[in-house]
C-alpha cells in the first residue's frame, strides 16, 4: 500500500487518506453491513500508520454514518437492519406528533426496460433491464404517500415478489440483507403537482387533489446510484421537514 501526501488538487491529510483506503474496503464488501471492522491497532499496523491517525479517520466514518461506535464491543459497519426507524429518509412528519407506526404495502412489482431518464439518473443503459416496486405508505393505516421505485438490473440481478414481501416491503433493509446494497444518502426534489387517475384514488382523494411530489435517488458506497424513487404525498395532514446541519 502506498499513500500519497500531495495531489495535483494540493495536500491530502493522512488521516483522510486512511479513510478513503477503509471505505475501499466498505466498498469491495470486505466488511459487511453490521460486521465489526478490525481495531484501531489492527489498522494502524495494516496501514503502517499510528493509532491516532487511525482514529481520526473513523471518527470521521463515523460523522457520516458509514461506521457505528459502541463503546466496550468496538466499531462495526453501519446497518439499515440495526436502525431505530424502518423508514430513516423519510422527511414526512405529522402537523401534530410522531410519526408513528407506517406500514409499507405493496401494490405490485414488474420487471421492466429502464427509459432514458430513469437509466441517466441510475448510470444504467436506457433499455436494459429493471425493476418496478409500486407500495402505499401508510401511517396508522392510513394511506398517504404513493411511491414508484425503479431499480437497475445490476446490482439488483434477481428479485422476487417474494423477496419484498419477506421483508414487509421495507426496501432499504431488504436491499441490504438480500443484495449487500447499503443506502448513504439521498438526494431529493419537492414539487408541488395536481394529480389525477390512479394515484389520487388509491390515496382516497379526487382528481385534481394537490399532491407534494418528491423525487428520490439513493447512493451506496462510491457515491453509485443505485434506486430512482418517485413518492406523491398527502400533506393534508402532515408537512416535509428536513434538518440542514
Amino acid at each position: 500500500m502506498e499513500l500519497i501526501t500531495e495531489t495535483s488538487t494540493g495536500y491530502v491529510p493522512l488521516y483522510r487518506q486512511i479513510k478513503r483506503l477503509i471505505t475501499d474496503a466498505l466498498v469491495t464488501g470486505e466488511w459487511a453491513p453490521g460486521q465489526s471492522i478490525p481495531s484501531e491497532i489492527e489498522l494502524a499496523q495494516r496501514f503502517k500508520v499510528s493509532q491516532g491517525t487511525v482514529r481520526k479517520a473513523i471518527s470521521e466514518l463515523a460523522s457520516q454514518k458509514l461506521v457505528v461506535r459502541h463503546q466496550g464491543k468496538g466499531t462495526f459497519v453501519a446497518s439499515h437492519l440495526n436502525e431505530p426507524t424502518k423508514f430513516p429518509f423519510l422527511r414526512l412528519s405529522p402537523d401534530k406528533g410522531p410519526l408513528v407506526d407506517v406500514e409499507a404495502d405493496l401494490i405490485d412489482f414488474w420487471r421492466i426496460k429502464l427509459d432514458e431518464e430513469s437509466a441517466a439518473n441510475l448510470s444504467a443503459v436506457a433499455g436494459s433491464t429493471g425493476w418496478l416496486i409500486r407500495r402505499i405508505l401508510a401511517p396508522e393505516g392510513v394511506g398517504i404517500i404513493y411511491e414508484e421505485i425503479r431499480l437497475p438490473g445490476q446490482p439488483f440481478d434477481f428479485m422476487e415478489e417474494k423477496t419484498i414481501l419477506n421483508h414487509n416491503c421495507m426496501l432499504y433493509s431488504m436491499y441490504e440483507a438480500e443484495f449487500g446494497i447499503r443506502i448513504l444518502r439521498v438526494e431529493e426534489r419537492v414539487k408541488a403537482v395536481l394529480v389525477e387517475g390512479e394515484i389520487v384514488d388509491r390515496l382516497g382523494l379526487l382528481d385534481g387533489s394537490p399532491l407534494l411530489r418528491v423525487d428520490r435517488v439513493a447512493y451506496t458506497y462510491g457515491d453509485q446510484p443505485v434506486e430512482l424513487r418517485r413518492s406523491y404525498c398527502n400533506t393534508s395532514n402532515h408537512h416535509y421537514q428536513n434538518q440542514i446541519i
